[in-house]
């Protein structure tokens, strides 16, 4: 069966570069960091734990290589993710 030309193919595959934490502008990581606790279906632990100690056990898992910093080159975002 030949394809459809005007069909889309779908790269569901991630294209990410690992970026430096330390290399990113403080207050952008500060940014992407407190977006990434306070998404929808975020668990951290203890309810009523404060916004700046979700923040601050991000940090520190990025200091300890626990997660990284990850840009898809294809939705252009940026994430944090586990390392493994």
């Amino acid at each position: 069966m030949k394809p459809n030309p005007q069909e889309k193919i779908i790269d569901h595959q991630e294209n990410g570069v690992d970026v430096p934490y330390d290399q990113i502008d403080p207050e952008t990581l500060r940014n992407m960091i407190q977006e990434f606790v306070t998404r929808d279906g975020a668990d951290w632990g203890e309810p009523g734990c404060a916004l700046e100690d979700k923040i601050a056990q991000v940090m520190k898992q990025l200091k300890n290589k626990q997660v990284k910093v990850v840009f898809d080159l294809n939705s252009k975002t940026a994430n944090i993710v586990p390392c493994l």
